[in-house]
């Protein structure tokens, strides 16, 4: 926990949430800025700034309450689609360094800059670039 972190603060009750699910591992609460209407956060108890320092305790708990939560927030307002997204760095729109997942219920069309173009990529150049990363991997 830092006392920088926005969400340790919230996690400590400084700073008061919407909360929506706790368990012994993660805090999910809504989003203050929300992209739609059901836009909940899930983060962990224990602080790491992202995908690359959280433990895999951590990312496991989160994972599972987002879950939870999806089905939670699927229940009540019925959404065409459901996204569950993490950020990591600020190219990747990450503004709070304290591991987190959205989970962001989507209409149709709702105008979301989240969905990019499917456009067919260089087979040769995927291929070289898979047995990069599988050798970074090993």
């Amino acid at each position: 926990m830092t006392d920088e972190c926005i969400f340790c603060r919230i996690l400590a009750g400084e700073i008061p949430c919407f909360k929506v699910y706790e368990d012994d591992d993660t805090l999910a609460f809504m989003d203050i800025n929300p992209v739609h209407p059901g836009h909940v956060l899930v983060i962990p108890r224990e602080h790491s700034a992202n995908v690359f320092e959280v433990s895999d305790a951590a990312i496991a708990a989160t994972a599972k309450s987002a879950r939870r939560v999806a089905k939670a927030v699927r229940a009540t307002l019925e959404p065409d689609g459901m996204n569950l997204l993490q950020c990591n760095g600020e190219a990747a729109a990450q503004s709070v360094q304290h591991f987190h997942m959205h989970v962001l219920p989507r209409a149709m069309n709702d105008g979301a800059s989240l969905n990019w173009e499917l456009k067919p990529g260089n087979m040769d150049a995927i291929g070289a670039l898979a047995d990069r990363i599988a050798r970074a991997l090993a």
